[in-house]
């Protein structure tokens, strides 16, 4: 299933129709379905490993399926509600000296200033509405530096990008995004009816760890993420093409792909990001911008 705005870039969408959740409505413009597979709350939990201790943060606990599993799994939960008569629910429903409940949108939440307070890297949990995914992965990636590993749950087609090798239908830029911030891996999907109102897609769970890239590839951060998204601007063009419509010249493109050791006519999809990073070099090298 595709949407117009995100999934033509990154993948996500959300459907189905209101329903109630231990008394309260489903809002569906805010991409809630409730997740009511019971085993599928323990899987989550367990797949964040040992949380003795530890501080997790849960995007968008919806009616708190798995903020109690958490709960008594971790020394606390930050649990992040943008619908404020959720985060109403949530407060009556768990112990504030082991939840805390934030009524606010994850986009704008200091993950620094969390980390900080709990003197440790955070854990982050969180099913994923589905039409703001791809803001709430790159948030994450922005956060990297407090943040130790997450298992989000977005739509299947989005995993398979998030976890894809260079060379399938599936790699592209949010590929090589989200695995320059660490390694993702999918643990297992879940069918529609795993939820309620049951969405329109299937979901997958992942598991990313945050270890960056950047020093080890000796790439800069601010500039190499603009890079790439100049070589995967249009997708089916060669590697070449999008470099000449960002604006490099023909000389410095020939002469850097010869140096990297890359086909003249290859597309940026058939690349590991380590090809992209010597690319990336070689192009640096030449003095082009």
């Amino acid at each position: 299933m595709k949407t117009r705005n995100l999934l033509q870039k990154y993948g996500g969408s959300r459907g189905g129709g209101a329903t109630i959740k231990d008394g309260m409505p489903s809002k569906p413009r805010l991409g809630q379905n409730f997740l009511e597979d019971a085993n599928a709350v323990q899987r989550i939990a367990n797949s964040l490993g040992d949380l003795a201790g530890r501080t997790v943060v849960e995007i968008g606990p919806g009616a708190g399926a798995i903020t109690g599993a958490l709960a008594a799994r971790a020394a606390h939960v930050l649990a992040v509600e943008l619908d404020s008569a959720l985060a109403a629910h949530l407060r009556t429903q768990f112990d504030p000296a082991r939840v805390t409940v934030t009524n606010q949108d994850v986009l704008h939440f200091d993950f620094a200033a969390a980390s900080a307070a709990a003197g440790h890297p955070l854990c982050v949990v969180g099913n994923l509405p589905y039409y703001i995914t791809s803001q709430i992965l790159l948030k994450l990636a922005a956060s990297h530096a407090v943040l130790d590993r997450a298992i989000l749950m977005v739509q299947r087609e989005v995993a398979d990008r998030v976890t894809a090798h260079p060379g399938s239908r599936d790699y592209g830029l949010l590929t090589v995004t989200v695995q320059l911030y660490g390694p993702a891996e999918q643990l297992f999907t879940l069918a529609p009816e795993s939820f309620s109102p049951p969405p329109d897609v299937h979901s997958t769970v992942f598991r990313w760890r945050f270890a960056p890239r950047f020093a080890e590839l000796d790439l800069d951060e601010a500039t190499f993420l603009p890079f790439v998204r100049k070589v995967f601007a249009q997708k089916r063009k060669t590697l070449a093409n999008n470099l000449r419509a960002a604006q490099f010249s023909p000389a410095a493109i020939t002469a850097a792909l010869a140096q990297a050791g890359i086909d003249s006519h290859a597309r940026a999809e058939e690349l590991p990001v380590e090809s992209l990073a010597a690319l990336w070099h070689s192009l640096q090298a030449s003095g082009t911008k």
